[in-house]
C-alpha cells in the first residue's frame, strides 16, 4: 500500500497549520482592537475563502503563483515553483484554513477580560510577556479548537490543493486528491481505503473539538 498520500497530507497539514496559527492569532489580535468599520472590511476580506468554492480559491493561487505570472516566475527563478509541488499544497491550505484560525482566534480574544492586561501593565510588566503569558494562557480553549480545525481543514482540503497541484502519484498526491483519483479509475476499494482514513482523521479532530470546548465551560 502506498502511504505517500497519507504522508503527503500530514505534512501539508502541519506545515501550513504553523503558519495558520501565527499568521492567524497575529491577524486577531491586532483586528480585535480597530474601529468597527475597518474591522468590518478586515473581516470580509480574510474570511472570503470561507464561503468561495475551493476551486475559485485554486483559481486565485494559480493567478498568484502560476509559472507564467509575475511572482510566479520571479520564485521560479529563486527555485520555488508551487503549481504540480507537493509544497504548493501548503499555499492551498494557508488560504482555505486561515479564516477558521482568524475567526476562533478572534472570538477568543473579544473574550478576554482587559482588566487582566490592564493589572498587568500597572505591575510594569510587557505587552510581549502579557501576550504569551496571560492573554493566551487564558484563551488557549478558543486558540487550540482553531489549530485543531484548522489543521482538520488543511488535511481534507481538496478544490484548491487539486486546481493548484493536481494529482501526480509520489509527488503531489494527497488523501483528498488520491480518493478522487482512484474513484475516477473505478477502484471503488481504494478510493473506500483512503475515504476511511480521512473518515478517521476527521472524527478523532471532532472529539478533539469537543473535548476543548468541555474544557472551557468547566473553567467558565
Amino acid at each position: 500500500m502506498d502511504l505517500y498520500p497519507l504522508i503527503n497530507s500530514l505534512r501539508i497539514a502541519a506545515i501550513s497549520c504553523t503558519i495558520v496559527f501565527f499568521a492567524g492569532i497575529c491577524a486577531a489580535y491586532y483586528i480585535s482592537g480597530l474601529p468597527p468599520v475597518i474591522k468590518g472590511l478586515l473581516d470580509v476580506f480574510l474570511t472570503l475563502p470561507m464561503v468561495l468554492p475551493p476551486t475559485v480559491c485554486g483559481y486565485f493561487l494559480l493567478i498568484l503563483l502560476g509559472p507564467k505570472r509575475p511572482l510566479g516566475m520571479l520564485l521560479k527563478k529563486a527555485g520555488l515553483r508551487f503549481a504540480m509541488n507537493w509544497y504548493g499544497g501548503i499555499a492551498a491550505a494557508v488560504l482555505v484554513a486561515f479564516p477558521l484560525m482568524y475567526r476562533t482566534a478572534r472570538g477568543a480574544f473579544e473574550g478576554f477580560d482587559e482588566n487582566l492586561e490592564y493589572s498587568g501593565q500597572t505591575l510594569g510588566l510587557s505587552n510581549t510577556y502579557i501576550f504569551w503569558r496571560i492573554r493566551m494562557p487564558v484563551c488557549r480553549q478558543g486558540i487550540l479548537a482553531g489549530v485543531v480545525l484548522s489543521f482538520a481543514r488543511a488535511l481534507g482540503e481538496y478544490g484548491a490543493t487539486s486546481m493548484l497541484i493536481g494529482y501526480v502519484p509520489g509527488r503531489t498526491a494527497t488523501i483528498s486528491t488520491t480518493v478522487y483519483q482512484l474513484w475516477r479509475t473505478n477502484d471503488e476499494r481504494g478510493a473506500f481505503f483512503w475515504v476511511m482514513v480521512n473518515l478517521t482523521i476527521s472524527a478523532v479532530t471532532m472529539i478533539i473539538v469537543n473535548l476543548l470546548e468541555s474544557g472551557k465551560k468547566k473553567t467558565q
